[in-house]
């Protein structure tokens, strides 16, 4: 009984804070003051220095953690309703997601390699722009370390909510299908709920570029491990 009022507990309290950081954000917008940054930030800073475990968190952390699964399927509603555009450019669509997941993994690969990292690390950072759940699969075949390649794809993720809005307006994308592109092939989920806030063809192409990208990257990353 006392895992349940524990789990309840962080439930509230992991709500609380990003709906506090969702109310910062409103107030002062820019990249350091997005919501999940924010609340990742406090729950890391909380966790790494109180006696509190990730263990005793996830009691209340897994319940968050069962809608990830119904949240990405429901990506697929703006997908529907944008797919007569999606048809339109599908070949730019396709080609942007192959190019873009194999420089996820080249730089990955590579910049592990110029900094002299060991060779487990390179093997766990190679899959970092996919969705979790695959970039472990990848990672765990490749003999790379699960914890390390799980926190690489949260940073993807949440950099790439952070600065890709920015960096598409330093860059003056204004095509949605290819702001869509470049957040949801390198970035995955956390990047297409920012890239939703840009448009709903954005998000629909993100959606898709989020997907198609991770089948991609499964079947290259051995061969980019292997040859680099």
């Amino acid at each position: 009984m006392i895992n349940v009022w524990i789990g309840i507990i962080f439930l509230i309290m992991t709500i609380t804070v990003y709906r506090v950081a969702k109310r910062i954000y409103r107030k002062y917008p820019n990249p350091f003051t997005l919501p999940i940054f924010l609340t990742s930030g406090f729950l890391i800073i909380l966790l790494g220095f109180s006696d509190l475990s990730y263990r005793s968190y996830m009691l209340g952390g897994q319940w968050i953690d069962l809608f990830l699964g119904p949240i990405v399927v429901a990506l697929a509603l703006p997908l529907y309703r944008q797919l007569d555009l999606i048809k339109k450019y599908a070949r730019t669509i396709f080609v942007g997601i192959f190019a873009g997941s194999i420089i996820g993994i080249i730089t990955g690969i590579v910049g592990a390699k110029v900094l002299g990292f060991e060779e487990w690390i390179i093997q766990s950072v190679a899959a970092k722009s996919v969705t979790t759940p695959v970039a472990l699969s990848i990672t765990d075949t490749a003999g790379g370390n699960l914890s390390f390649a799980a926190v690489f794809v949260m940073i993807a993720g949440i950099s790439g909510a952070m600065f890709g809005p920015v960096i598409v307006r330093l860059l003056r994308i204004q095509h949605p299908v290819a702001r869509g592109l470049g957040i949801g092939t390198a970035s995955h989920a956390i990047g297409t709920s920012k890239a939703l806030e840009l448009g709903e063809l954005d998000g629909a192409v993100s959606a898709l570029s989020m997907t198609i990208s991770a089948v991609v990257v499964s079947f290259l990353v051995p061969l980019f491990l292997a040859l680099l």
